[in-house]
């Protein structure tokens, strides 16, 4: 199997198992007891804090949650409406600003950046909060965060930035005022993530139970979990270039066999470049995934897989109903070899063209 769905989920990086690995076999302690091995477990859990803070702005709080879902659903409902965001976020931003109340969506263009013209209109006295995606997990383009940031500063509104695909791979702006992450996305664990709160900041808990952890959130951490995000959060930060290298160098690899018939979708200029999402005239996407059973790639964002509905992202940037539907997304980093990148773009390229011969 060559695995191309890393914006999905990442492989888990063997130092982030091998740390997690004691923990879950022989210190079973609940961080929160006060004898001797819950004090220890308590211990990993800081130390896993600070791992994960070390690649977020200085001025804040990493409390542990169970994922990027529940970090955007705790920012949102506890800021409240009016609420700013932008047509491309993800359905954890998009879903919960629809549950609280009035929001007002920002459009983008063809290349998947807000209109910051737009932006300016809608962001003044009396917003609550902007949310904005710092990585577009479709398209992988990278938003104006840091100007965004400003708008709601000087508007007096809280800005939350959903940081799950750009964490430890793009800077994150100081101007944060709340940010999501998730440790499945940069080779850690399924099952936690973080909401990072800056001094000063006061939320209302989201679970209520106890009171646990940071900034009042309940429930039982996983020492194991955090240990596992801490591990890969340290490797993000010591890896940043040469990962960042590699995925220049497989980018420029893909872009030269998917030389012809197919479209990027989305910036190629403002962009992560470990997200390859792409388009082909008339390619039926389910017969070329059921075609390449050997290869994982992306229909669309995992989350919205099987829905049967075009991607509100693309159709967002001004794509058709199908020319949405023969879109391919591709996401490789730090496990991917050249060699299989190349043996499996050359093996899509080649259904494809079988494809439209048969049509």
């Amino acid at each position: 199997m060559i695995y191309l769905d890393y914006q999905a989920t990442t492989p888990l990086a063997p130092e982030a198992f091998d740390a997690m690995l004691p923990w879950l076999r022989d210190s079973h302690a609940n961080p929160h007891s006060a004898h001797g091995p819950g004090r220890a477990a308590r211990a990993a859990v800081e130390v896993s804090r600070d791992q994960v803070a070390a690649l977020l702005p200085a001025g804040g709080t990493v409390a542990f949650t169970s994922g990027a879902t529940e970090a955007l659903n705790w920012a949102i409902k506890s800021v409240g409406e009016p609420i700013v965001t932008i047509a491309t976020e993800h359905a954890a931003v998009l879903d919960t600003t629809a549950a609280v109340g009035s929001a007002t969506i920002l459009p983008v263009g063809c290349d998947g950046l807000v209109d910051m013209d737009a932006a300016r209109g809608a962001i003044g006295p009396g917003i609550k909060l902007v949310a904005a995606m710092l990585v577009n997990n479709e398209i992988g383009v990278i938003q104006p965060v840091a100007e965004l940031a400003k708008l709601a500063r000087e508007a007096g509104a809280l800005f939350l930035c959903d940081a799950v695909q750009g964490y430890g791979r793009v800077t994150i702006p100081d101007g944060c005022d709340l940010i999501a992450l998730s440790a499945h996305k940069v080779y850690g664990p399924k099952g936690i993530g973080a909401l990072w709160i800056r001094d000063g900041v006061d939320l209302l808990p989201l679970l209520h139970g106890g009171g646990q952890e940071a900034a009042g959130r309940s429930g039982t951490l996983s020492p194991a979990l955090c240990v596992g995000f801490g591990a890969a959060a340290a490797l993000m930060q010591s890896r940043g270039a040469e990962d960042a290298e590699k995925v220049e160098r497989l980018w420029n690899i893909a872009l030269a066999v998917l030389d012809d018939g197919w479209i990027v979708n989305g910036s190629t200029e403002h962009r992560y470049r470990g997200n390859l999402n792409v388009r082909c005239g008339g390619l039926e996407v389910a017969r070329l995934m059921s075609d390449l059973r050997d290869i994982a790639f992306s229909a669309g964002s995992a989350c919205a897989s099987g829905s049967g509905r075009p991607s509100h992202v693309l159709r967002a940037i001004g794509l058709s109903d199908a020319e949405a539907r023969s879109s391919i997304r591709i996401g490789f980093g730090r496990y991917t070899t050249e060699p299989e990148l190349i043996d499996a773009l050359t093996r899509i390229d080649a259904a494809a063209r079988a494809q439209r011969v048969a049509a």
